[in-house]
């Protein structure tokens, strides 16, 4: 997510322009630039998602494997019973 670097500079004139106090408004806008820093990026959820992929598929893999065992039990089940 990050598409360039936060003008913290920019940011402040532009509050202080606003009618803010210039304390607040660098302090906003240092807040703010920190903020962006911890912001995911698209090789990070990318990351992530392969990793949801993979789990996804183990567990319809083990799935799958628990349908054929309670069938084949079921079989056997019914086959005794006739």
């Amino acid at each position: 997510m990050n598409a360039g670097a936060f003008d913290t500079l920019t940011a402040a004139r532009d509050l202080e322009a606003a009618g803010m106090e210039r304390q607040q408004a660098e302090a906003i806008a240092k807040v703010v630039s920190h903020g962006d820093e911890r912001a995911a990026t698209k090789s990070d959820l990318d990351t992530v998602l392969a990793a949801v992929r993979s789990e996804l598929g183990t567990i319809r893999w083990v799935v799958g494997i628990q349908g054929a065992i309670s069938l084949a039990t079921f079989a056997i089940v019914a086959a005794k019973l006739l």
